[in-house]
């Protein structure tokens, strides 16, 4: 399924300043037994949003009216848990296409690369930069140019490191069938040479 196309993102964002945050509580157990990839986004952070009584928590941040946008800034350690591909379906259909943590769990990286979602490796000292803008102004616009592998929030910036391959996908719009049906012209003249 090949999703939007990705090169520069500029948007304000929201700051999410937790460290080891699991993918349980990124989607719950309980909401995983849907067998497509939409309504996850509802129950994106399902724990901390709504009380037992499903009333929203009001000083959980996805609940405050002043931030919002499609990037989520993260604490050091994001996605550890289990391997559940849900997260990053969850994250994506809530509508963030980047995630910034310091630290991402490598299951989870992969999972969001293969969902359309950009993870963000950046220094805690940049972390603690984007963390401070956000809070102090929600309405910062943060730059994410996966051309040039940078970040930037005002006037600072960070490069950051992604797999050539992932890039690729994610700046065509490509999921991996499509990055093999991008291929086919090269693919019969490969076969009719050989």
């Amino acid at each position: 399924m090949s999703k939007d196309k990705f090169t520069i993102l500029k948007s304000t964002a929201v700051p999410l300043p937790v460290e080891n945050i699991d993918t349980d509580q990124i989607i719950p157990a309980r909401f995983l037994k849907a067998t497509t990839r939409e309504g996850f986004g509802e129950n994106l952070f399902r724990d901390w949003r709504f009380t037992s009584d499903n009333q929203p928590v009001k000083d959980f941040v996805l609940n405050n009216p002043a931030f919002g946008g499609k990037i989520l800034v993260a604490g050091k350690n994001f996605g550890c848990g289990s391997s559940r591909e849900h997260a990053a379906w969850a994250i994506y259909d809530y509508g963030f296409r980047v995630v910034v943590s310091s630290f991402f769990a490598d299951i989870f990286k992969n999972n969001a690369l293969n969902n359309a979602v950009l993870p963000v490796v950046v220094s805690d000292k940049f972390l603690q930069t984007l963390l401070e803008a956000i809070q102090q102004n929600p309405k910062t616009e943060v730059t994410v140019d996966l051309i040039n592998q940078q970040i930037s929030v005002n006037g600072k910036s960070e490069k950051f490191e992604i797999n050539a391959y992932k890039k690729e996908c994610l700046i065509n719009g490509y999921d991996d069938i499509d990055y093999l049906l991008s291929l086919n012209k090269e693919i019969r003249e490969f076969d009719l040479a050989h």
